[in-house]
């Protein structure tokens, strides 16, 4: 299966569509009102200099697979998509690095501890108008913990790539895990200093 890597979910030139750059009037370090965007460009505040970049959020996403089964998570209310399956994640922290982000989420989704083994691959989700991700996807395996379902994740289950998946939160999440198991790519090699869970002290991950 080829890779994909850009994901598209509403109509970008559709009736009614509004960029980020569009909804948030205000500046966030003086409080003045955003000067109105022109075409081809980003709003900025009069009074102190501010750009609005509108940048997409980065987040990663863990692929665990164990007897030709993936682990996936049913997304609870108040979530993006509610009630649909997905790969355990969530977005980075801006003091983390992407693999610390991933262990940290997969704890707090699954209450498992895992091992980043690989990078199968980086997608672009432009998933509303208001919610564009970076999504850096790892595969991983389990190296402790007890399986959780927690977080904005309500229930867990280890789904056969053989047979259909449930309804999927994702379309990147679908694509991912068929081309994970019909390929065996293990994708490239990752830093092993940030790969596993490290020793926790009373300010912050070490």
């Amino acid at each position: 299966m080829k890779a994909q890597q850009v994901f598209l979910s509403y109509n970008r030139s559709g009736p009614g569509h509004a960029a980020i750059a569009d909804i948030y009037r205000y500046c966030p370090r003086c409080g003045r009102e955003l000067a109105a965007r022109a075409e081809d460009t980003r709003p900025s505040c009069p009074e102190c200099g501010f750009v609005f970049y509108g940048n997409p959020l980065p987040g990663v996403v863990v692929l665990v697979p164990r007897n030709n089964c993936v682990l996936l998570g049913k997304r609870g209310q108040g979530s993006f998509n509610p009630g649909r399956w997905c790969l355990p994640g969530g977005f980075i922290e801006y003091e983390e690095d992407f693999l610390t982000a991933g262990i940290r989420e997969m704890k707090e989704e699954t209450g498992l501890d895992i091992r980043a083994m690989g990078i199968l691959s980086v997608v672009s989700n432009f998933l509303a108008p208001e919610l564009h991700t970076l999504v850096i996807v790892l595969l991983a395996e389990v190296v402790g913990g007890r399986p959780e379902a927690g977080d904005d994740i309500v229930e867990l289950g280890w789904f056969p790539a053989s047979k259909p998946l449930p309804d999927m939160a994702f379309e990147a999440d679908r694509h991912i895990i068929e081309r994970y198991f019909s390929t065996g790519l293990t994708g490239a090699p990752v830093d092993p200093r940030y790969s596993h869970p490290r020793l926790i002290d009373k300010d912050r991950t070490v």
